[in-house]
């Protein structure tokens, strides 16, 4: 395996900690922390609990991950959320 080689796996956000770290829950039951990644900041995505997030993870460390997408969550009634306003 090489140095650039991560592990995408998807989970649900539990916690919301300090300094844009987020305790994750993983498909496989497996607790990490995990940060968001700079494109999320610089796009100014917010995440919060409950969120489906996709981690990336090196094969050193299994304990941290990088959030670097966060699943769109479904209405209840089907619509499509309104458009943004243009600046």
């Amino acid at each position: 395996m090489a140095k650039e080689d991560v592990i995408e796996l998807e989970g649900s956000v539990i916690e919301a900690l300090p300094e844009s770290r987020f305790r994750v829950a993983l498909d496989n039951g497996v607790e990490i922390l995990a940060y968001e990644s700079g494109k999320m900041r610089m796009h100014r995505i917010k995440i919060i609990v409950g969120d489906r997030v996709t981690v990336e993870m090196s094969p050193y460390d299994l304990t941290k991950g990088r959030i670097n997408y966060r699943h769109p969550t479904p209405r209840p009634d089907g619509s499509r959320p309104p458009p943004r306003p243009r600046r």
